[in-house]
């Protein structure tokens, strides 16, 4: 079975790995669409950050939190502040980790309208599905950086 230093290995490396793609493409890339209707690094990051804290932070812990997912995608901003932002919240998440009990039901339960997995979750089940949403997101950022590297710096 999976440990907690385990989980938060695999988490903490797929969120460094974002986190390290919009570093590297600066606030100006990180906030560009590789192609029409794509998410931006940035956006997706920040999308990720609320995916951790709705779902360990408010799920798992039971914390109230407020989200609005459809503005996630469309979000834009400076990688530093992103950036600060990702290491308060995986810090947060590790303690969350810390303190879930992976076999009990979880604290809060998702309202309708959230995209989650369609059962009943256990707080191990809602843990792995951040794991699932950070993973898939992490491989979506490498793409999307690979396309624009490739594309001419913006001219100012």
């Amino acid at each position: 079975m999976l440990t907690r230093d385990d989980y938060l290995y695999y988490t903490d490396r797929a969120l460094a790995g974002m986190v390290q793609i919009v570093t590297d493409l600066g606030d100006e890339r990180a906030n560009t669409q590789a192609y029409p209707g794509a998410n931006t690094p940035y956006a997706l990051l920040h999308h990720c950050l609320a995916v951790i804290d709705a779902w360990v932070g408010g799920f798992v812990s039971g914390r109230v939190v407020e989200r609005d997912r459809d503005a996630e995608f469309t979000a834009r901003g400076l990688v530093d502040d992103l950036a600060a932002r990702a290491e308060i919240v995986g810090d947060r998440m590790r303690r969350d980790v810390a303190d879930a009990s992976p076999d009990a039901p979880l604290r809060r339960e998702p309202p309708a309208a959230f995209l989650g997995p369609a059962r009943k979750l256990t707080q191990g089940a809602a843990l792995q599905h951040v794991f699932e949403e950070l993973a898939q997101h992490h491989g979506q950022m490498e793409t999307l950086r690979d396309v624009l590297v490739l594309m001419p710096a913006p001219v100012r």
